[in-house]
């Protein structure tokens, strides 16, 4: 008898986060239907042809990249929002924030005769403590097939956690191969970085980015996407895009969460509403009654 679908998705949820966790990365085989893929990389192909290269030995001066993809092809939320992909990105973070974000769409072009890139963590970013949280999770999805001969991304396992300290990472790296559709789910302490581009073909895919939601994004997502573009959003993608405020009261606008400007908000001057955790709100309430009662 097969599992109901909720039975199996938590399964899937459960088995690729603990890979996650003990790895440092995992990939979802199949995630997307080819074609969705297929329409995608159409959608793109002129900003990738329109990019200019990069400058500087890490992002490449064989590589194209751009960003603020939510505004390019209307394909692009089925990677935002892949429900199995959020469910294990939100299992992982969770822990250390009250609301995840998106950190970044970018999308990433590697041209024949690119050399092996920096191996690095993404999480370094950020100065806070190494080896005791995660700050970020990242999803890889391929437009073009990754293989070892077109420089697909190579990953460190258990270079992750506690041993992104380690002066050098144990053992060899291992090729993300896989075909489009499926996506590579890498932490953001695990080591990585983009192989040799050996092939005559251009590697081309998307990095879908999610970060705990109390820190500065990579990509600045209010000017990628401000209310007049967020304002045609769903509630979800536009929560993640920073429309939502991270208890207590961050990421507020005058004093309410930043969603009152994709209504009908005509400037007009706004009460500060509280927005805390239960255990704030308990605390305040509990500090707050004896004062109300006198």
């Amino acid at each position: 008898m097969n599992a109901p679908h909720s039975d199996l998705a938590a399964t899937q949820i459960d088995r690729h986060a603990l890979q996650l966790l003990s790895k440092g990365f995992t990939i979802v085989r199949g995630a997307l239907p080819l074609r969705t893929i297929a329409t995608l990389d159409e959608d793109l192909a002129e900003p990738f042809e329109q990019t200019p290269f990069g400058t500087g030995n890490f992002y490449g001066t064989t590589t194209k990249r751009f960003g603020r993809l939510l505004i390019r092809s209307e394909h692009v939320r089925a990677l935002v929002c892949h429900r199995l992909v959020l469910s294990v990105v939100e299992r992982v973070l969770s822990p250390w924030c009250d609301r995840i974000q998106l950190n970044t769409t970018q999308a990433i072009a590697v041209h024949p005769g690119a050399p092996a890139q920096f191996p690095h963590r993404d999480q370094d970013m950020w100065r806070g403590p190494v080896g005791e949280i995660e700050y970020l999770v990242n999803v890889m999805w391929p437009l073009t097939a990754f293989t070892r001969e077109n420089g697909a991304t190579c990953l460190w396992p258990g270079s992750h956690g506690a041993h992104a300290l380690d002066p050098e990472p144990g053992g060899n790296a291992v090729v993300g191969e896989m075909a489009p559709g499926a996506a590579l789910i890498f932490l953001g302490s695990t080591l990585h970085g983009a192989g040799a581009n050996m092939s005559a073909m251009t590697r081309r895919g998307i990095v879908i980015g999610y970060s705990l939601g109390w820190l500065k994004p990579y990509e600045n997502q209010w000017l990628a996407y401000p209310p007049e573009i967020a304002r045609t959003f769903d509630p979800e993608l536009a929560a993640l895009v920073g429309y939502c405020q991270h208890r207590p009261n961050l990421g507020n606008f005058e004093g309410q969460c930043p969603s009152v400007l994709l209504g009908d908000y005509d400037g007009r001057p706004l009460g500060a509403i509280d927005a805390l955790r239960p255990d704030q709100m308990a605390a305040a309430s509990t500090f707050a009654g004896p004062q109300a009662a006198a």
